[in-house]
């Protein structure tokens, strides 16, 4: 009886455990697809509420122009150096919004009395024409500025693009799913094989006892040495191999991950000769990323912006209420590389460059162009930088992997439609489908950057 109870107690206890843990395993597989699906779905959902609203003009082409040309005195918002857009389709007609953006001042010399009423309203400040601009494109400003100022107020909406980005970096979970799987199925045998062998050796006992020889007792092998141990543990052929087996699969998985991630600095944050916080101009007052990276919507680089930028603000802007009349210490540092004398307001001629500490950089062999993801594809900063308006400082949101690179080139939609950047190559597709003659020329082989960049 007492055999029995053994027996019982070296197979079904350890049974039960590797039952459970298996069922576990496959409810977590199970459950982690459904997840990701919820979450793509919630994901969605947002870009589709935002386009459901359709307006009069080409809000896409309004966007670039209304960055180039009006975020240096507007936003949407919020009142900069003129008032905030938001609503301006409701207070003025489109006739009369044409003639004032093209040129305020002869709206105002010709006596309009909304045009005056603005004009002294804002102290008198005089806006810039824009004699270049056709109606179109005015019309798409229009547009855009209506399409921005009716999207529902989300702080977290830049976050919800960065979590795209991070989504396409994070495909590698499933790979890491697979490992872990790998390794509990080895663990799993381990355990298999320790039950097996202690039934074994019960059933030895058990025969033993029936043949009245000596049993090796458990308190007799718990009073072995270390060595009896590891000697007696060697015999066991079996353990020793599977042993080994982990030990082998722990250390290549390991090694290959070090290796996999080598010159990938995901979380890079090092640490600025200025204190610039993203969260403060950035996010709390919603100053566009191009208006400092100016380069980003018509370069390959996005550009670090020159000291001349900050003095646009920090000119007047000097924190004195935070510091006790005195002068921010960080904002200091911009007057010290300057040589600027904040009493006098005057440069010296001493001027020293602010020697910033890149944080996103991509190999060499690696062309990247900002223009092309910014301007034609119409991707927001969120979607590559991550939530960069919350960040105090920042870091390298995304792994800016090749993987992670082409998972987002298979995942986003070509958007030509009312895009002029696709108007030649589907004008030459058709020419192709017609059977005509097609060059290299006709597709932009002429052009310098071609090879020149």
């Amino acid at each position: 009886m007492r055999s029995i109870s053994l027996i019982f107690r070296s197979v079904v206890k350890p049974f039960i455990f590797i039952s459970a843990l298996s069922l576990g395993v496959q409810g977590f597989a199970q459950e982690a697809p459904a997840v990701q699906a919820e979450e793509a779905a919630t994901a969605g959902e947002a870009p589709a509420e935002a386009g459901a609203a359709a307006s009069k003009g080409d809000a896409g082409a309004g966007a670039a122009i209304f960055k180039q040309k009006c975020t240096s005195c507007h936003a949407i918002g919020r009142q900069v150096v003129g008032p905030a857009l938001k609503g301006m389709s409701e207070r003025h007609d489109e006739a009369w919004l044409i003639k004032w953006i093209r040129n305020s001042q002869a709206l105002v010399a010709s006596g309009d009395p909304a045009a005056v009423k603005v004009f002294e309203e804002y102290n008198k400040v005089v806006m810039t024409p824009f004699p270049e601009l056709t109606d179109a494109d005015i019309v798409n400003i229009i547009a855009y500025v209506q399409t921005e100022g009716d999207k529902p107020a989300a702080p977290a909406g830049g976050a919800a693009a960065g979590a795209d980005g991070a989504a396409s970096g994070d495909s590698g979970k499933v790979s890491n799913f697979m490992l872990g799987g790998l390794i509990l199925v080895v663990l799993i045998t381990l355990l298999v094989i320790l039950v097996l062998n202690r039934v074994i050796k019960t059933l030895d006992r058990v025969i033993l006892q029936k043949k009245g020889l000596a049993v090796e007792t458990e308190e007799s092998v718990s009073k072995e040495t270390a060595y009896e141990k590891i000697r007696r543990f060697s015999k066991n052929k079996k353990l020793v191999f599977f042993t080994v087996l982990l030990v082998v699969i722990l250390l290549g998985s390991w090694g290959w991950k070090a290796m996999w991630n080598t010159g990938v600095h995901q979380g890079y944050q090092p640490e600025q000769p200025i204190k610039y916080s993203h969260q403060l101009h950035a996010g709390t007052l919603k100053i566009d990323c191009q208006y400092c990276h100016t380069g980003a919507y018509k370069s390959k680089n996005a550009s670090i912006p020159s000291l001349n930028v900050c003095m646009n603000c920090h000119n007047y802007v000097q924190a004195t209420d935070k510091y006790n009349g005195e002068i921010s210490p960080e904002i200091m540092k911009i007057y010290k590389a300057l040589d600027y004398d904040p009493q006098t307001k005057e440069y010296g001629s001493n001027p020293k460059p602010i020697q910033w500490v890149r944080i996103h950089n991509l190999p060499d062999f690696a062309y990247f162009n900002h223009s092309q993801h910014v301007s034609v594809a119409g991707i927001e900063c969120q979607q590559c930088h991550g939530p960069i308006q919350t960040m105090e400082e920042v870091y390298q949101y995304s792994p800016l992997t090749m993987k992670w690179c082409i998972n987002c080139h298979r995942e986003h939609d070509v958007k030509s439609e009312g895009n002029g950047y696709y108007d030649k190559v589907v004008e030459v597709h058709d020419l192709l489908k017609q059977g005509k003659k097609v060059t290299p020329a006709m597709l932009g082989g002429l052009e310098c950057g071609k090879c020149h960049y």
